[in-house]
């Protein structure tokens, strides 16, 4: 059994590879899903190398190729990714297998019998990461260090929900995202404490346990008797977000700049 990793920040994306890999051949195992870069370096500090790795480049903290820097890993790799032609070619040169988004089933079967060709002949893996780093680093590398949208399922199908759009997160039964205009989207396989950190801190605030509110959906604060403070959002949501005592100064102080 081939024991493999995935590395790959959107969850739904994560489980459908994860099913195709099963499909693709039984032989390979998922042991781990990891959903940024600093799960990914602390579960390598804490666990043997695997057989396989399947890793997207982009994630919501940093470029994947860190992970290689930071680690001697000898595995074979097999990246997923979104870059366009003239980045792919520098995988060509380096001998590192890609899979464009949405994966393909037969590329995936192909490359997976690929890296099992390596694993069973004990070949050295060609894989230069730092070249690679500086190509992607330019142009299309360059990408935003914070969420750019979140992908939910939405009447069996997954629809991408623009982080520009969302007005809030609010945590109720399950996890919710608001946009601006109304609407509501379930948010499955993730916490508001990781969503806190996806997000860019100028333009979200984490009001309380169960919210995080966008700076631009805040309709009016109004202050309390006892210092509490009560955010509503603007209308079509009129939602209303409590900021206890302790948090109202930082909250003040990130409003009015």
């Amino acid at each position: 059994m081939i024991k493999a990793i995935i590395i790959e920040d959107e969850q739904l994306i994560a489980k459908e590879l994860q099913f195709k890999i099963a499909e693709a051949d039984a032989d390979v195992s998922i042991i781990q899903i990891l959903p940024s870069l600093k799960s990914a370096n602390k579960w390598f500090l804490e666990n043997p190398e695997p057989d396989l790795i399947f890793a997207d480049i982009q994630l919501s903290d940093g470029i994947s190729f860190e992970i290689f820097k930071r680690f001697d890993l000898k595995c074979p790799v097999i990246f997923t990714t979104a870059y366009d032609e003239y980045a792919i070619q520098a995988f060509k040169v380096n001998g590192i297998d890609y899979l464009l988004k949405p994966v393909d089933s037969d590329e995936l079967s192909r490359a997976i019998s690929k890296s099992k060709a390596i694993l069973e002949s004990r070949a050295a893996y060609p894989k230069d990461i730092q070249s690679l780093l500086s190509i992607l680093s330019t142009g299309e590398g360059q990408k935003s260090k914070y969420k750019e949208s979140f992908i939910v399922n939405h009447r069996k199908q997954w629809v991408p929900i623009p982080v520009r759009d969302i007005a809030c997160f609010l945590r109720e039964s399950i996890n919710y995202i608001y946009t601006h205009s109304g609407e509501k989207y379930a948010l499955d396989f993730v916490t508001l404490e990781e969503v806190e950190e996806l997000l860019d801190p100028e333009l979200f605030y984490r009001a309380n346990r169960q919210s995080i509110v966008h700076i631009q959906a805040i309709a009016s604060v109004k202050p309390h008797e006892n210092q509490k403070l009560t955010i509503t959002l603007k209308a079509p949501l009129k939602i209303e977000v409590d900021i206890s005592r302790e948090k109202a100064p930082g909250f003040k102080k990130w409003l009015d700049r």
